[in-house]
């Protein structure tokens, strides 16, 4: 790590009980004592208690009275149990972006002991040896968010999902709480940070983020998205326009990667590769941030000319509901935040450098690169807002979101992505227009 970054990081503070930051241990940022009471919780297995509320407030002083609520807010704020070696020796292994999101029943598990049980019977522990299998952290590979049962699964649906739809289309607000991004809306209550101090931006993360800045294309998408009163749109013609859409964002995000302070640092193998590997997440990303108006806007406007037919309706898939729901939630989550353009290029760049990614030639520059762009970001974000003290943690769980959106969209049968964009953007316009 660069004497820079060092530095940086000698003005952390950790993430559980706020003591000095020592640097990024198993995804956040936390102090060597967490670090290592997180590690020593997950290796052997243990089960705690805890004799109050399972609120207890943790700090430098006062993190050792409550081992379960120390470790509970570790999962909460995102520790990476898959980061931990399975040999339980020095040094991470399947290193993530930043924190991971489980769900509040997956946490429950945990601290229940139910899931080392679980996992005490799985057959891919190493060598049968249970003891010593890897714990499981929610997500899969790729870092992306482990499916669990969705809302559409569990409920039943008429004509296979015609009437979830339905209730979409004439905006019926979606009441329930969300279940896979629990985290995203509820850090400042289990925020036990000191209240932030006054500082100055450090020179080189002025100098970076403006890099990172000058070398995106914010000018608005040249793809045609305006369309006649009365016109009716046909399934084929919105299909055209959302593979033109995507050819245009892909073509930005190739003449972005040029543009990149570090480009020259990089093979061209791994740039390739990381291109081929993160270039629908980078659309995604671009979609829900800087080009929101547009896609929210005038792409909403075509998509309310497309009617469905009940043939579509009905064949539209549990995947694509499920893929519906996390879009328009994601959406809300990122309306709320309100990005800067100076956050979403760091989001991008660090989304962009995973390391973790099959193929790649020097894995070590990545993830020297990644890092590098996390504290920058982090560093921004406490700068730009000093009250928001769970700002940078919350922009950090959406990368792997959006990660998981993007892997399950490929999955999405062509026929249906008129129905799904359709379907998401009505719900999400309607959203916004309430605020």
């Amino acid at each position: 790590m660069d004497t820079w970054e060092d530095d940086r990081t000698d003005q952390r503070t950790c993430l559980i009980c706020g003591d000095r930051a020592t640097g990024l241990h198993y995804g956040i940022i936390s102090c060597e004592g967490c670090k290592g009471f997180f590690k020593r919780s997950i290796c052997n297995k243990r089960v705690y208690r805890c004799s109050r509320d399972k609120n207890c407030v943790m700090s430098r002083k006062q993190r050792n009275r409550c081992q379960y609520c120390r470790l509970l807010k570790c999962l909460q704020m995102g520790m990476n149990r898959k980061a931990i070696r399975e040999d339980g020796m020095p040094g991470g292994r399947n290193k993530s972006i930043g924190p991971v999101q489980i769900s509040e029943e997956e946490i429950e598990r945990i601290m229940s002991g139910q899931e080392f049980e679980e996992e005490a019977n799985n057959s891919w522990s190493n060598n049968g040896d249970s003891d010593h299998s890897s714990p499981g952290n929610g997500i899969s590979e790729g870092n992306q968010p482990s499916p669990v049962s969705t809302p559409s699964s569990s409920r039943s649906m008429e004509l296979n999902g015609y009437t979830a739809l339905r209730d979409q289309f004439i905006g019926t607000p979606v009441t329930a709480h969300y279940q896979y991004l629990p985290h995203l809306f509820n850090y400042a209550a289990h925020s036990g940070l000191l209240p932030p101090q006054p500082r100055n931006l450090d020179p080189q993360s002025h100098t970076l983020v403006s890099q990172l800045v000058g070398a995106e294309d914010l000018e608005p998408l040249g793809t045609p998205m305006l369309i006649e009163d009365g016109y009716k749109v046909t399934q084929a013609e919105l299909f055209a326009l959302l593979c033109r859409l995507a050819d245009e964002l892909l073509f930005r995000q190739i003449g972005w990667i040029k543009k990149l302070p570090f480009f020259c640092e990089l093979s061209i193998k791994d740039y390739t590769c990381l291109l081929s590997s993160t270039w629908q997440e980078l659309i995604l990303l671009s979609s829900l941030t800087v080009y929101d108006r547009q896609i929210f806007g005038d792409l909403a406007d075509v998509t309310s000319k497309y009617a469905p037919s009940d043939d579509e309706l009905q064949r539209f898939s549990e995947e694509g509901m499920e893929v519906m729901e996390r879009l328009i939630y994601l959406f809300r989550k990122f309306q709320q935040l309100k990005v800067s353009n100076e956050e979403y290029v760091c989001m991008k760049a660090i989304n962009f450098l995973n390391q973790d990614i099959g193929g790649l030639t020097n894995v070590s520059q990545l993830e020297q690169l990644n890092k590098r762009y996390w504290y920058v970001c982090q560093d921004y974000t406490e700068f730009k807002y000093p009250h928001q003290t769970n700002r940078f943690p919350e922009l950090m769980m959406c990368l792997p979101e959006i990660r998981y959106i993007a892997g399950k969209l490929v999955n999405i049968p062509l026929e249906q992505l008129p129905l799904l964009f359709k379907a998401v953007l009505h719900s999400c316009k309607a959203s916004a227009s309430k605020e």
